[in-house]
């Protein structure tokens, strides 16, 4: 057991060096950073200071709009972009970091002389999961500065979200980035490679999906279907965090399809099973 341990500790760290290292990730990292800050504050601000309500939410007024920027609303803030392109980021860099492993025979190599493949894909799962957290708090940290440089431009009293609001947002955030993330890693290993694979996450999450949800307006059994697919858990799951049904908010991706508990229980579901997946098909498959 401890050996086990210290094995996946290793593969956690050599992965992690990896990533840190991998010019990729801070591109997908910055990416991320730079529309959440466009969408989340520099969009609104502009409205909000020219009186252009574009970004404000049905019967929202510029006093509303601007109190959406402060620190009390970051609960709020923190998730909203999640469920559209924070999905489609992670979905992205966990199909690289699987699929790339393949394309360049590390995986290969790794699994022919290094620990066994489950020690070696679950320390490369447990640092994918360590850069989620790392991201979330970053944004977090991000949002927390420029909520208060709002403030302080505006003249705003400064009023803090209370702490658990906080991390129930941020909990809920990890899980639908956390699902993203593993998808993307599973079809990277399914795929064995990051373009065809990273090609048919973002094909699925941004058109499939949003398509047969349409579909599914008009025919029972489709819309059966997209009330377990990823994208509906996981915008429910940020609908149920800011409530979107008693206060309807127009970003994309963000539904209330769901109830809170089965978007968290389906979310949670993926999670697991897709973990499960990785697992089975890497112990089972060839190398090459």
């Amino acid at each position: 057991m401890t050996t086990v341990i210290d094995s996946t500790t290793r593969s956690t760290r050599a992965e992690l060096l990896r990533l840190r290292k991998w010019p990729a990730v801070w591109v997908t990292l910055t990416v991320w950073v730079a529309l959440a800050l466009v969408f989340g504050y520099l969009f609104p601000y502009l409205s909000y200071r020219t009186g252009d309500l574009s970004f404000a939410g049905d019967g929202d007024t510029r006093t509303q709009l601007l109190v959406e920027m402060l620190p009390a609303a970051l609960p709020t803030v923190l998730v909203q972009g999640l469920p559209m392109f924070g999905g489609a980021l992670a979905l992205v860099l966990g199909a690289i970091v699987a699929g790339n492993g393949y394309g360049w025979g590390t995986w290969k190599t790794v699994f022919t002389q290094g620990p066994s493949r489950p020690v070696a894909v679950g320390g490369s799962l447990v640092a994918l999961t360590v850069a989620v957290v790392g991201i979330l708090a970053l944004t977090l940290v991000l949002f927390t500065g420029v909520s208060l440089l709002v403030a302080g431009v505006e003249s705003q009293t400064v009023t803090w979200p209370s702490v658990g609001s906080l991390l129930e947002s941020f909990a809920g955030g990890f899980l639908v980035l956390e699902m993203w993330v593993l998808l993307g890693y599973a079809l990277g290993t399914v795929a064995r490679g990051p373009a065809l694979a990273v090609g048919l996450g973002l094909v699925w999450a941004l058109v499939i999906e949003n398509l047969l949800r349409g579909v599914g307006a008009l025919l029972g059994p489709v819309e059966a279907v997209t009330e377990v697919l990823p994208g509906t858990a996981g915008g429910s799951l940020v609908g149920a965090l800011i409530d979107v049904s008693a206060n309807p908010n127009e970003t994309p991706g963000i539904l209330d399809v769901l109830s809170g508990g089965q978007a968290l229980v389906t979310v949670t579901a993926y999670c697991v099973g897709l973990v499960v997946l990785v697992l089975v098909l890497v112990r089972r498959r060839d190398v090459a």
